[in-house]
């Protein structure tokens, strides 16, 4: 039996696992805003402030504090509430929009004190804190007043992001209020930290971004790389309207960067935002995918579904432009670096790993909640703690998904504090009502504040449940006070790799069927996904109905050649385990349909790239080849085809040995045996109309002469409509209308 580790960290690893999706935002039970954004190898960080003091009929902002988030799949988030409170800590005043960076286990955090009175620099060995002054030289700011330099002619500098490159030098930028010597039109400022990263090494310097379309720069300035490419984004500003977050490219951290467009429109579908009001991002890389974190309004609105939760003073609907939320979202780059819109969601990113139960967590852990408040317990000078206090008269709960309980969960502890009788925990799968696996009463310990251990048998927790539900019930309102809880068991489901689709690897040479795509592994491991797709509809079932492997949401959809993987964007992949017969070069044929001349792709074997294709042509219904000549190691491997230019259908792959080969597909059956179809040899062509009736056959050299032959012959005034005509060899179609 696996026991129960009792440690104050998210666990040590979680398995690889489902698909399934969280909802946006991170957390339905405070107001928070202004969210930055940092990752490590473990985990990806969010830090945010908060609307929380805020009346509901306020017509501004009340910011005090800064606000920690983890994930270690992207779906769980363990809030570890305050980890700074200006109210608490002596020489500082409101806390606004911070910047957060973790290098070698330490973690970064750059503020503005008073909301532009300055930039304020603190340190941590973890997320959760203690956090510590980290300028340096009997300074309490790096920027402005008592800082080390001053605001450079910024009337009230704001907004500071940090940014730690590659070899580990560090840099902060700001923007901020508009002044006579300073407009806010086309720069920022920056600093380099020294060595010691406490000081800047001299005085701030312009970022420029040239080519600005008519908007204003003003706040949420922020530095991320990406393929050796720097990216500055920042928000337009409020004064405009509904702003965004625009970004510039460069090749130089400082800059000038050259401007490329927006990263993320004004967060307002149905009703979430407000024109006038702000916009701010955070952006990291996290475990080989990139995300944007950003604040809407969604809670204040209850959108979807969601709770609508009081202001800070308890009075219900507050005023939605200064009560936000934060939500996360999967960002994806184009082939030449430039980034798409971010889409953004209610269900937010994918789930990238399976939680593990077998560790100890803090309360407030969790992919949704409904019904429960919090309370941070804040000391200068420790670790963070944050209660969970649920409404246990009312529907009370915390959601986790994902979760990997192996072969079987036993029991389940929780430490607690509980100021009434009957109050207890429920454990159940599925929903808040499913089926029920345990409950745990909890000790009553006479108030809030005096914690005791309870566990419990739990039954029915085995292998991966989707859905895992914290029900919580008791009498009266905010009478138990969580803090943390963790299950026993004997161990997490064991691994189970990718496989192929057929049970059997492609073989090379030989064909590759698009659809055939491997199936996901589970469990622990270092890669589970088979396939990314940029949304979860598919866009296949509304070509013909059914689709195949709808479970999926891999865009495959059928043409007369068969199934086809269509609707394929930029970011997109697919993956297929392969056996290479021998080493060696090899050419690779695909079969493909568009109408623009922008569509491509790329091929890699075990993350080794080995082609880049470009992809053209004038028909959805004219399929051609593309080819490349590759070099392929023998035995079994990780193909991955992946999206580098939008929109694009593809049937299949084919591979033949030898650089510049022969397409298989092009060898028919002649009266002397096989002959190879050069640009004058004739092909074989049917005639389809719209039933699936075969009406006609002849001969042609391409599929353009089969189209132009058909429309000339008299038969074709017999069949009324679009016809299909197929390439009996290679599968190549095209539709066809005629009239009488």
């Amino acid at each position: 039996m696996k026991l129960l580790k009792k440690v104050t960290m998210f666990g040590l690893l979680a398995g690889f696992g489902v698909s399934a999706l969280a909802d946006n935002p991170i957390s339905t039970y405070h107001y928070l805003a202004d969210p930055g954004a940092a990752a490590d190898d473990d985990y990806f960080y969010i830090i945010t402030d908060s609307d929380d003091p805020a009346p509901y009929n306020s017509d501004g902002y009340k910011i005090y504090a800064l606000y920690a988030f983890r994930s270690r799949d992207m779906q769980n988030w363990t809030d570890y509430g305050i980890i700074y409170d200006a109210r608490k800590v002596s020489g500082i005043n409101d806390i606004w929009a911070s910047g957060i960076a973790v290098h070698n286990g330490t973690f970064y955090i750059v503020f503005p004190d008073g909301g532009g009175g300055g930039i304020g620099y603190i340190k941590a060995p973890a997320i959760e804190g203690p956090w510590t002054n980290a300028v340096g030289q009997g300074k309490d700011k790096l920027v402005g007043g008592r800082g080390i330099i001053g605001c450079d002619g910024v009337s009230w500098c704001f907004d500071p992001g940090i940014f730690i490159d590659d070899d580990g030098t560090t840099y902060v930028t700001w923007g901020g209020g508009e002044s006579t010597s300073r407009p806010n039109t086309d720069n920022f400022d920056i600093v380099k930290l020294n060595d010691a990263k406490n000081a800047p090494v001299g005085n701030g310097s312009h970022v420029k971004v040239n080519n600005l379309p008519t908007r204003k720069m003003l706040e949420a300035s922020y530095i991320h790389k990406h393929k050796g490419t720097y990216y500055f984004s920042y928000s337009t500003g409020w004064q405009q309207g509904a702003p965004t977050i625009d970004y510039g490219i460069s090749n130089n951290v400082m800059g000038p960067y050259t401007w490329k467009g927006t990263i993320l429109g004004d967060p307002s579908m149905n009703g979430r935002s407000i024109n006038g009001n702000n916009n701010h991002h955070g952006i990291a890389e996290f475990k080989g995918h990139s995300y944007v974190v950003y604040h809407d309004r969604r809670i204040a609105k209850g959108h979807n579904g969601l709770e609508i939760i009081p202001a800070d003073d308890g009075k219900a609907k507050p005023n939605e432009g200064y009560h936000r939320s934060v939500s996360v979202d999967e960002m994806f780059y184009n082939a030449d670096g430039t980034i798409q819109t971010v889409k953004v969601t209610d269900e937010g990113p994918a789930q990238i790993e399976n939680f593990d139960p077998y560790d100890w967590y803090p309360a407030l852990t969790s992919s949704k909640q409904k019904g429960i408040r919090s309370r941070s317990n804040f000391v200068q000078g420790k670790a963070a703690e944050h209660v969970l206090l649920p409404l246990s008269s009312k529907e009370s709960w915390l959601r986790v998904s994902g979760v990997d309980f192996g072969t079987a969960a036993t029991g389940f502890t929780v430490e607690a504090a509980s100021a009434a009788d009957n109050n207890k925990i429920e454990i159940r799968t599925g929903s808040a009502t499913g089926t029920l696996a345990g409950t745990c009463t909890l000790k009553n310990t006479g108030n809030k504040n005096t914690y005791a251990e309870n566990k419990c048998e739990v039954e029915g927790l085995k292998g991966i449940v989707k859905q895992l539900f914290l029900v919580f019930k008791g009498d009266r309102d905010s009478t138990m006070a969580i803090k943390a809880w963790g299950f026993e068991g004997s161990g997490t489901t064991p691994p189970e790799p990718q496989k192929p689709f057929s049970g059997k690897a492609w073989e090379i040479p030989g064909k590759i069927e698009m659809e055939d795509f491997d199936i996901p592994g589970s469990g622990r491991g270092s890669e589970i996904k088979s396939y990314s797709e940029n949304d979860s509809e598919d866009h296949g079932v509304e070509n013909g109905g059914k689709s195949y492997r709808e479970d999926t949401g891999v865009d495959i959809y059928k043409k007369a050649t068969g199934y086809v993987v269509g609707y394929n964007q930029s970011g997109e992949w697919l993956e297929y385990t392969v056996n290479v017969k021998e080493a060696g070069d090899y050419t690779m044929f695909a079969s493909v349909a568009t109408d623009n001349s922008t569509a491509g792709f790329t091929l890699s074997i075990d993350g080794k790239s080995i082609a880049e294709v470009p992809v053209s042509g004038d028909s959805w219904d004219d399929f051609v080849k593309v080819k490349a000549n590759v070099t392929l190691p023998a035995g079994e491997h990780i193909l991955r085809f992946a999206i580098t230019g939008d929109w694009f259908d593809i049937d299949y792959m084919t591979f033949a040995k030898g650089k510049n080969a022969t397409d298989p597909d092009d060898k028919t059956i002649g009266i002397k045996g096989f002959r190879v179809l050069g640009a004058d040899a004739v092909a074989n062509f049917d005639v389809f109309d719209l039933t699936g009736k075969k009406v006609s056959s002849f001969t042609a050299r391409n599929i353009h002469e089969a189209k132009k032959l058909w429309r000339e012959n008299p038969q074709s005034r017999n069949v009324q409509g679009v016809c299909i005509i197929r390439n009996r060899h290679n599968g190549a179609v095209a539709r066809v209308r005629t009239t009488r």
